[in-house]
């Protein structure tokens, strides 16, 4: 993060009192909170849809532990939240991920993304979870130069595997259900997993074994080794079977399904005080070591701190308060209650009634 930036860096950016950087639960309640003191936010995460983990990890684990709810799977938290900040009109920047933080001479910031999209902001609210996630990738050297050419990690549009000899890696849910999508479609299919035990539905598994045994596909126990190339393209991967054996399996492009894992990422490097990979705050404000930047969920540590969505809705409520008074220094920000504000309750669009 650096201070040189001057005025002429915002002219085209989205203006905005808060941007907030990660959709997870925190980040979606973190709208609502803001909502209710009356300002609205922007919000981005490096996924395509709003639910960080909750959506992309675990969508159908049950949670036990939110106030008043025995039981709620965690994609159906993720979709009350956005129900409960609906109301607030936040506009959400999906797909990109914050690449860079600039502090302005003003003391407000500017923020790029992956997309090139550009934010002048006066308060930050890092949402982040454990940091954006990142996909696992083929453990082979050379890997990087095939990456989104002949190696991916996601499917964008299955009609490019149509007619094409395919490997598919994992053993886990992604990895079946694309096999089973492309099998009949694929010139030749060849699934390799790294053991017998596999973590998808039984179902898909079952379906699977049943096209190996048909003859469809072949399934391979084994790990990959390194990468087959020729005149610099991608011919395929050499792995090493669990009978020690090495095998070439040939093939013209790789899905690889083992999975994500979270990293700090561009956040590491925005001058923030950090203590180990969280980012340091205070417990009035939730406020980083940057005036107008605070954190609030997984991201942040603090003394007595606990990884849990109750916690970083704590903090959100009041990181809220805190950008209130930030953005406007000399005003009282009272505390009101939603069952009796009219101001609440116009800013969530009830009426009286409804609320009592």
């Amino acid at each position: 993060m650096s201070d040189n930036a001057t005025g002429a860096d915002v002219d085209g950016a989205i203006q905005a009192d808060a941007v907030i950087v990660g959709a997870g639960p925190c980040g979606l309640f973190q709208i609502f909170e803001l909502g209710l003191l009356g300002i609205r936010a922007h919000i981005i995460d490096s996924l395509q849809h709003p639910g960080g983990q909750c959506s992309e990890l675990y969508p159908e684990k049950p949670i036990y532990d939110i106030p008043a709810l025995p039981v709620c799977g965690a994609q159906e938290l993720v979709d009350r939240l956005l129900q409960q900040a609906k109301p607030f009109n936040a506009q959400f920047h999906l797909g990109q991920e914050v690449t860079e933080l600039k502090v302005l001479p003003d003391h407000t910031f500017l923020l790029k993304t992956s997309l090139d999209t550009r934010f002048h902001a006066k308060t930050v609210i890092i949402a982040g979870g454990l940091g954006s996630f990142q996909p696992r990738r083929l453990g082979c050297e050379g890997v990087e130069a095939f990456e989104g050419q002949s190696i991916h990690y996601k499917v964008k549009n299955s009609s490019e595997f149509t007619g094409k000899h395919l490997l598919i890696f994992g053993g886990g849910d992604s990895a079946l259900d694309w096999t089973l999508e492309l099998a009949g479609k694929a010139r030749s299919l060849t699934l390799v997993h790294r053991r017998a035990e596999f973590r998808a539905a039984p179902a898909s598994v079952a379906k699977m074994r049943d096209l190996v045994a048909s003859g469809s596909m072949r399934y391979v126990e084994a790990i990959a080794q390194s990468l087959i190339t020729e005149n610099g393209e991608f011919k395929g991967v050499r792995v090493k079977r669990n009978d020690g054996e090495l095998e070439d399996l040939h093939g013209e492009r790789a899905l690889v399904f083992f999975g994500l894992h979270p990293k700090l990422g561009p956040i590491a490097e925005w001058g923030l005080a950090l203590d180990k990979r969280a980012i340091q705050v205070d417990t009035e404000k939730f406020q980083t070591s940057v005036p107008g930047i605070f954190a609030v969920g997984d991201i942040n540590t603090y003394p007595g701190k606990k990884k849990l969505i109750l916690s970083g809705f704590h903090e959100a409520a009041l990181a809220a308060f805190a950008v209130a008074a930030h953005l406007n220094p000399a005003k009282r920000i009272p505390l009101q209650y939603t069952t009796t504000s009219p101001i609440m309750q116009k800013r969530l669009g009830v009426t009286g009634e409804q609320t009592s």
